[in-house]
């Protein structure tokens, strides 16, 4: 039984009245609520977010799940012969007792790849046919598994270039392969379960120039009628980008192409863009002030209220861990430095930003 809008209503007027302290139900309020209208919402999530308090946040608020690593190509497959399955399938499990949907994160990508991929017995670079072989034995491998279970994957991760040259980053896949590689990996993800929706994922998506060779890639495929159902845009923004502009134009271009378009792995960071990673110096100030926090808030409300404009093509938005208490960016680009970039607070509770997301 779904929450009755007026109760909706009044809770967004009294965020006083939040259930998160309390046993979740099926009647628990949430963003999924919320926006139960709009889109999915999703968080990703490691084996170990499942039990305790993030549990009950899990459940309350969200209703798809993305493994954070356990599904990337590394952790699930670390060598040749061997699949690592524990991780993902305690995800996949927990979604389906619970009734989540799960999008499976990533099927190739240029991090988190095995170095056995790309060199043969002696540590040679192997042919691209030997490489392809490999390719599609680990996705039919995984797609198969979850077969029914995993509702849609990130088959290809950043593989569009930074800058303005070329289209294509200089991967391994890449220089081995060509952008074969790419139409390789939809075709054997469709072969392995035609029903599971494929996207494209990839960060920066807003940004002009990425944006447009990110659309000249994907209507590529889709017009050589590889099988792809859709755009993830990563969504790993600040208090000061994407402009709305920059937001709009983007969602604007990819809806041209006529697939489904998702935020993949959305979080707002309190920090400006750096260009390397680095250690915290002693006298940085990680502290999250009111004026970072009034900032945040308002970039999460115009953010929403632009997703919510392009509902008719928006179909899911999925955020990059569960809440501020753990989040990857509290060690990138920044080794140790405290990042804040969530709806939910290190004690689990909505922030203000929280409030204005559901405020509608």
């Amino acid at each position: 039984m779904r929450t009755s809008p007026v109760i909706l209503a009044l809770l967004s007027f009294f965020p006083g009245a939040s259930l998160l302290g309390q046993t979740a139900t099926e009647d628990s309020v949430g963003l999924k609520d919320y926006y139960q209208e709009y889109f999915n919402m999703g968080v990703s999530v490691s084996p170990q977010s499942l039990s305790g308090s993030e549990r009950n946040l899990i459940l309350e608020h969200f209703n798809s799940l993305t493994a954070e690593n356990v599904m990337k190509m590394g952790p699930i497959h670390p060598h040749e012969d061997r699949y690592s399955w524990e991780g993902a399938d305690a995800i996949v499990d927990f979604a389906q007792t619970n009734h989540l949907k799960v999008r499976g994160h990533t099927l190739c990508w240029h991090q988190q790849t095995p170095k056995w991929m790309f060199v043969d017995a002696n540590g040679d670079t192997v042919s691209k046919d030997v490489l392809l072989n490999r390719l599609e034995e680990h996705i039919t491998a995984v797609v198969t598994r979850y077969k029914g279970r995993v509702y849609a994957w990130d088959v290809v991760n950043e593989a569009v270039a930074d800058g303005d040259g070329p289209m294509l980053r200089s991967s391994p896949w890449f220089k081995i392969c060509g952008k074969e590689f790419i139409v390789k990996a939809f075709e054997y993800a469709h072969k392995a379960d035609p029903q599971a929706k494929l996207f494209y994922n990839d960060y920066n998506a807003t940004q002009p120039g990425k944006c447009e060779r990110i659309y000249n890639l994907v209507k590529e495929l889709k017009d050589n009628n590889v099988p792809i159902h859709g755009i993830g845009l990563q969504g790993h923004w600040s208090i000061t980008i994407p402009t709305e502009n920059e937001l709009r134009d983007a969602l604007d271009k990819y809806a041209l192409l006529g697939l489904e378009l998702q935020i993949t792995e959305l979080d707002i960071t309190i920090y400006p863009k750096e260009s390397g990673r680095r250690a915290k110096r002693s006298d940085e100030n990680d502290t999250f002030t009111p004026e970072l926090e009034e900032k945040q808030v308002n970039q999460y409300s115009k953010i929403f209220e632009i997703l919510r404009d392009h509902r008719d093509h928006i179909t899911g938005v999925t955020f990059w861990n569960v809440s501020d208490r753990h989040s990857w960016l509290d060690n990138f680009p920044v080794r140790g430095r405290k990042n804040y970039p969530l709806l939910f607070d290190q004690q689990l509770n909505p922030k203000k930003a929280y409030w204005e997301v559901v405020k509608f």
